[in-house]
């Protein structure tokens, strides 16, 4: 039985000023890096065999801090990075809503209809997410694999293991900063064990 552990990176300065990020990046915060440290003491018994991660630092950074010292063989996939926002990364949300209205509605609303002039599409993301993980699938029969990617990402991947429509991608539950989605694979299909879980940062809230 293969299970894959995926796991949203920690929060960073972007996130906590509400800035859109998609390509580019921003360091971890002080509360995302206790946030990874606290999920690293969660998996502490979880074997690991391996590691998918985004090449983007502040994945690289999640990952780093949960796995802490384990030799854990960690393989970089451009298939795992976040959605491509073209002209939106880097500018908070409230400037995006006031420049491109019609789609950020759509983006938050109807993501079927989003369709930006510059970026990926939901349905792009999804594409190539869902490669990945078959791609892990094959050559993994079997064991626990991280996997260290983003927001939009896990969205897209919910709505496949789901067997629901990409119009639906927000009416999952919200992917918070290392939040945890365990899926288990029996060569024929897929069960979800949970659901972008934080119950690590729950039992560790007087340390953020």
């Amino acid at each position: 039985m293969l299970k894959l552990y995926v796991i949203r990176h920690a929060e960073t300065e972007w996130n906590a000023q509400q800035r859109m990020q998609g390509w580019k990046d921003s360091p971890l915060t002080e509360k995302g890096k206790k946030q990874a440290a606290l999920l690293h003491d969660r998996f502490r018994t979880v074997p690991f065999t391996a590691a998918y991660c985004s090449p983007s630092d502040r994945t690289k950074e999640t990952a780093q801090i949960v796995l802490g010292q384990r030799h854990v063989p960690i393989y970089f996939d451009e298939r795992l990075r976040e959605i491509y926002l073209g002209d939106w990364e880097g500018k908070t949300i409230a400037e995006i809503a006031q420049s491109d209205e019609q789609n950020h509605y759509h983006f938050y609303h109807d993501p079927d209809a989003y369709k930006p002039i510059i970026g990926e599409t939901f349905f792009d993301v999804q594409r190539r997410a869902v490669a990945t993980i078959q791609h892990i699938a094959k050559n993994h029969s079997e064991g626990h694999i991280l996997v260290v990617t983003h927001g939009m990402v896990i969205r897209t991947l919910l709505v496949y293991w789901k067997q629901q429509t990409l119009a639906e991608l927000w009416k999952n539950s919200r992917v918070y900063g290392t939040s945890v989605t365990i899926v288990s694979f029996d060569g024929e299909k897929w069960d979800m064990e949970c659901e972008s879980d934080i119950s690590h940062l729950e039992s560790g809230l007087t340390h953020l």
